[in-house]
């Protein structure tokens, strides 16, 4: 697949993700299925810059629990700027945002489960 067609690949599944999350209430709304897509490319320019930034100041994100943990208070710090962006998104608070990451994370990777096992995405 070329990369314009993986990137619109990603961008359309990480809007239904978002779409889902944002339909159990736990912390991330969004309006409306555009208002995910902007969301999701929102979402992804963030989280590059903030990745950037980290690099920068020569922090990495390492393995194990503590990476995890650092790995989901960057995901909510991402949820909560890109928050500021989208006109259709909304995050409850910080606690929401930890929330709305954690499921975040587990619906996308159902999702991208899925679509590897219908042999969609490899």
């Amino acid at each position: 697949m070329s990369a314009i067609l993986s990137f619109i690949v990603a961008v359309i599944v990480a809007a239904v993700v978002l779409m889902i999350v944002s339909r159990l209430n736990l912390g991330l709304s969004v309006a409306n299925f555009t208002s995910a897509l902007i969301a999701a490319l929102v979402i992804a320019l963030v989280s590059a810059v903030v990745n950037w930034l980290l690099g920068a100041m020569g922090i990495s994100i390492g393995g194990g629990l503590l990476g995890t943990i650092i790995y989901l208070i960057v995901a909510a710090v991402v949820l909560i700027i890109s928050d500021r962006f989208v006109a259709g998104m909304t995050v409850s608070g910080f606690g929401g945002a930890i929330v709305a990451a954690i499921a975040i994370a587990v619906v996308n990777w159902l999702v991208t489960w899925l679509l590897g096992q219908l042999g969609l995405v490899v």
